[in-house]
């Protein structure tokens, strides 16, 4: 039987597709037991990271070189824009590597996945 979609899940992707969300406290936890699952391990994960400095960039790498799929919070006033882009070009030779894809939303987010995940540059129904 389907089950509905849950406002704390509609929220969720309203905060994570529409808006420049900035704290782990905007994120819901949901009961992964009110999802029908077929059983089957989880291998690919989503992972959220904060990018405040360089020192940042190691966990990310981690993740993405593991297959996880990140999205990374880009604080901008905390680090100069030289910085910035090469927090950036270091998280795009990640991506190179793995066969991944990377792009940056709008001037908050980096999204850097791993190989044999590609981010498409329009929004569904476009």
């Amino acid at each position: 039987m389907p089950r509905a979609i849950s406002h704390e899940y509609m929220g969720l992707m309203s905060k994570l597709l529409g808006s420049s969300s900035k704290s782990t406290e905007d994120y819901v936890e949901l009961d992964v037991d009110d999802f029908e699952a077929d059983g089957t391990a989880t291998t690919v994960q989503v992972r959220f990271a904060e990018i405040s400095e360089k020192n940042d960039v190691i966990d990310i790498k981690d993740a993405v070189y593991d297959g996880d799929i990140v999205i990374a919070d880009i604080i901008r006033h905390t680090t100069s824009d030289r910085t910035m882009e090469h927090i950036v070009d270091e998280l795009k030779q990640v991506a190179n590597e793995v066969g991944g894809d990377i792009v940056q939303k709008e001037d908050d987010q980096l999204i850097i996945t791993p190989g044999g995940v590609g981010i498409s540059r329009s929004k569904l129904g476009k």
